[in-house]
């Protein structure tokens, strides 16, 4: 299902902003402007639909972290974040847990920095008319079932968690069912290991990779695996156009598999260990971008981290021909990439800045008060 429409409001530095998706989108902002709060936000939906919203915003710092700190109306502080598609619309709102204490003044709890979901939607979208799926206020759940029928959600719901993780009966509710599997799809790449210890520079047991790890720990696996059932003459391709006259060799004795990259002008090909961190990362997003399994969606953070200058042309074209099968999101801070793609895709990037401390999009009525 290609998404439409991303809506992100308290989410640190976003105090609120609508943005349209495309085939493919690029966010582009310098150091601070909110690129990454926005990529993280999308991951956060993925996150909840596979029962580990918790754990990701623990990872963050907690839910006091995450809200917006600036200026706002009455009310209790919440972090919405909100997907639409061509006929559904999905939002998730969450805030922090009250704190609660016993009659000495005591906490009840140590978990204080788990979120609590204070409302969850599900509209379908029929025109102009809006029909609600799901309504959720806190713990108690309303959905719409295969037939039509408002029903209660027949479990009590775990606070913690959105309704997506704890469906039961898909089959009752086949649009919720959809938008679940539509967001665990999601794939994103936002960090891979190039310190002399990354397990990619290592031979690895592997086995066939269509799909590469969030870290890139089964880079050779996954690289063989396109050479055999994937797009083997465009992977030659796109090494040779980042390295000129450069091949890939895949070698697996006893299963554990390792890379060797031959250049022109060396009397040996070099080994993982031996590349350059800007090398090892390329080949981490050639894998990830040729994927011979696409997912519907794909979010890159900061693709261009370590990579040389001269690696940015390559990889834009790598991007956009990966957006001819999923959509692809791209938050940079490299005008050169920007510009790329702008060029090659026909797009154009989304430009972000911050003012009194919120993030917006520069000329542009996206950011709402």
């Amino acid at each position: 299902m290609p998404i439409t429409q991303l809506e992100v409001a308290g989410y640190r530095s976003v105090r609120k902003l609508v943005l349209p998706v495309g085939p493919l989108t690029v966010i582009v902002g310098p150091n601070g402007s909110g690129k990454t709060n926005l990529y993280r936000a999308l991951h956060l939906l993925s996150e909840a639909a596979e029962g580990r919203l918790a754990r990701a915003l623990a990872e963050e710092g907690g839910v006091p972290s995450v809200l917006w700190a600036g200026a706002r109306e009455r009310g209790p502080s919440l972090l919405t974040v909100a997907v639409s598609w061509d006929d559904l619309e999905y939002q998730l709102s969450l805030g922090a847990v009250p704190p609660q204490v016993d009659e000495n003044g005591q906490p009840l709890s140590l978990f204080n920095l788990d979120p609590e979901v204070k409302e969850e939607h599900l509209w379908a979208l029929e025109g102009r008319r809006r029909v609600v799926l799901l309504e959720r206020k806190e713990r108690t759940a309303f959905l719409r079932d295969a037939h039509g029928e408002r029903v209660t959600y027949p479990l009590r719901l775990w606070a913690g968690e959105s309704v997506l993780s704890q469906l039961a009966e898909p089959h009752r509710f086949p649009r919720l069912a959809e938008v679940q599997g539509s967001l665990r799809g999601w794939r994103f790449y936002h960090h891979f290991r190039t310190d002399p210890e990354a397990p990619q520079r290592s031979p690895r047991m592997g086995v066939r990779t269509p799909v590469l790890a969030h870290d890139g720990s089964d880079l050779a696996a996954a690289l063989q695996t396109i050479l055999e059932v994937g797009d083997a003459g465009g992977m030659e391709s796109a090494v040779s156009d980042a390295f000129p006259g450069a091949r890939l060799e895949i070698q697996a004795p006893r299963g554990r598999f390792g890379l060797l990259l031959h250049q022109p002008g060396l009397k040996r090909p070099l080994s993982a260990r031996e590349l350059s961190d800007g090398t090892l990362r390329y080949l981490c997003l050639l894998a990830a971008l040729m994927s011979p399994r696409p997912p519907a969606f794909l979010a890159l953070n900061e693709p261009e981290t370590s990579l040389h200058p001269d690696l940015l042309e390559p990889l834009a074209a790598l991007i956009v021909n990966a957006s001819r099968d999923s959509q692809v999101w791209v938050t940079t801070h490299a005008e050169p990439l920007a510009r790329a793609l702008a060029r090659r895709a026909r797009v154009e990037p989304l430009r972000l800045t911050k003012e009194a401390g919120a993030t917006r999009v520069v000329d542009s009525e996206m950011s709402e008060d």
